[in-house]
């Protein structure tokens, strides 16, 4: 088994002159690498890290939007067989207080523009630009380190939840997983196909799915410093993109915000999470392929089902790549009814080694079984013909008078209803039906919004009676990740 460093390295010997790294700052200028020329960024940053206290075992507090000083510092960090945390840079003084009780991190490497870090921080400074790794930098001011201790085994990463219901949990990651999901999301993956990353880098899909399987195959990735959903398009045309990851909200938002245009002439879009058919289309034909569902966690590492259908499918996610069981009350469940998808796997290989300093947690979270264990997702599915559709988390699937009502596949219908641009469902208790959805409409015209009875009727001829929205409230904006899920305990009751 291989550490991720291997994997780098051994690129950069069989690819060095081919591209790497497109970075586009907000100014619109973009930066170029080769896999040779950032393996000497790489090298000077381990020395950096490595004089300022950094050693197999240690922690770094990555604190950073989209930029090369946060890839750099992550391939360093996998070099020196230390670990890094990466945390969304929206994170309140509160937040990153906790994270550094929790972790004890050596250094933190935050933008200069943050002016609040806790009390005791240690911390880089950088700008987010091109600057942070050319030669004139402080963090390349070490002697390279062309090679480091890291082992298979060691931990390369914890990423926290976003801790919507409760205190985040902390995803442990180990080199192996992070050289297995490589190798497990390149196939089909050529040295001239060029990732396109506008999701947030410190996110598990921009690591899992786009960069690792990159390095892998010695493929390309196009770098923006941020997501905007008008300029999506134009400027994945400009960086020549091939390849793009998403979820269902920034594609809505691409859709809603981006004018008729010129398409583009993508070979492959993941996406995740729920999309309307009419969605589905509407963005295959603006990228010029239709996108295909995959299902996997931070915590499964790889992904666990691909919809290989030609052509893919709006509400499909696939048929399971790995060994899955769908549970009921600690039974698998028949074809049609859903079920909790469990994943068969090893720890610290093709699952997580397990959630930081919580026992408690992990023992809730693993059955084993022989030298493996399955992982209880907490996510639910349905299996039909051998493939697989997503139905929500256990608390999203509520009973309406008995029934079962997926309040995921309320949302995906109901954003395609005529002048909406975003939706929430959350369930509201009933003293009849015991629970309904209840609906929070962002919409597409804030000037002339649909009206509660124009949305009340679309949903009679448009949804079953079980999973039509009992209420229809406008609101401003959908409090959110910044991956774009809904946090609905924020919504207002």
């Amino acid at each position: 088994m291989s550490t991720f460093d291997e994997v780098w390295r051994r690129t950069v010997g069989e690819h060095g002159d081919r591209p790497f790294l497109l970075f586009r700052e907000e100014s619109g200028t973009t930066t170029r690498w080769t896999y040779a020329e950032f393996e000497d960024v790489v090298a000077r940053v381990a020395g950096t890290l490595a004089e300022s206290g950094v050693t197999p075992g240690s922690a770094v507090h990555l604190v950073l939007r989209n930029s090369p000083v946060f890839v750099a510092v992550w391939l360093a960090v996998a070099r020196l067989g230390a670990w890094m945390v990466p945390v969304d840079p929206a994170s309140s003084t509160r937040d990153l207080r906790s994270q550094l009780r929790r972790v004890q991190p050596v250094l933190s490497v935050v933008a200069a523009s943050r002016t609040a870090l806790p009390e005791g921080a240690v911390a880089i400074k950088v700008s987010e630009t091109a600057s942070d790794v050319d030669r004139n930098s402080p963090l390349l001011r070490g002697a390279p380190l062309a090679a480091g201790p890291a082992t298979p085994d060691a931990r390369l990463a914890v990423m926290f939840t976003s801790g919507t219901t409760s205190e985040p949990k902390g995803v442990e990651l180990t080199q192996a997983n992070y050289a297995q999901v490589a190798t497990a999301m390149a196939t089909g993956l050529r040295p001239e196909h060029r990732w396109f990353v506008t999701l947030p880098l410190f996110h598990a899909n921009a690591q899992y799915y786009c960069f690792a399987p990159a390095i892998r195959a010695g493929a390309s990735v196009a770098l923006t410093a941020s997501f905007s959903a008008s300029a999506w398009v134009p400027v994945a045309r400009e960086l020549g993109v091939t390849h793009a990851s998403l979820f269902a909200a920034p594609i809505r938002m691409i859709l809603a915000r981006c004018p008729e245009i010129e398409p583009l002439a993508l070979k492959h879009v993941w996406f995740a999470q729920s999309l309307g058919v009419e969605h589905h289309r509407a963005f295959g034909k603006l990228v010029g392929t239709l996108p295909r569902q995959l299902y996997g966690m931070t915590e499964t590492v790889a992904i666990v089902t691909a919809d290989d259908r030609n052509p893919p499918v709006h509400d499909v996610i696939g048929p399971p790549v790995r060994e899955i069981r769908l549970v009921d009350d600690g039974r698998d469940v028949p074809d049609g009814t859903p079920g909790e998808i469990w994943v068969r796997g090893e720890r610290g290989r093709d699952l997580f080694a397990g959630y930081l300093d919580a026992p408690e947690l992990n023992a809730a979270a693993f059955t084993p079984d022989g030298d493996h264990v399955w992982f209880h997702t907490g996510d639910l599915a349905v299996r039909d013909d051998g493939a697989l559709r997503f139905v929500g988390r256990v608390d999203d699937v509520i009973k309406v008078s008995g029934e079962n009502v997926s309040l995921t596949e309320v949302e995906a219908a109901a954003a395609q209803a005529p002048g909406v641009l975003e939706v929430a469902v959350v369930a509201r208790p009933d003293p009849v039906r015991d629970q309904v959805p209840v609906a929070y409409v962002v919409p597409k015209d804030k000037a002339a919004p649909p009206t509660p009875a124009e949305l009340e009727n679309w949903a009679v001829g448009n949804l079953p009676p079980a999973a039509r929205p009992r209420a229809w409230h406008l609101i401003g904006e959908l409090p959110r990740t910044s991956v774009g899920k809904v946090r609905r305990f924020r919504i207002p009751q």
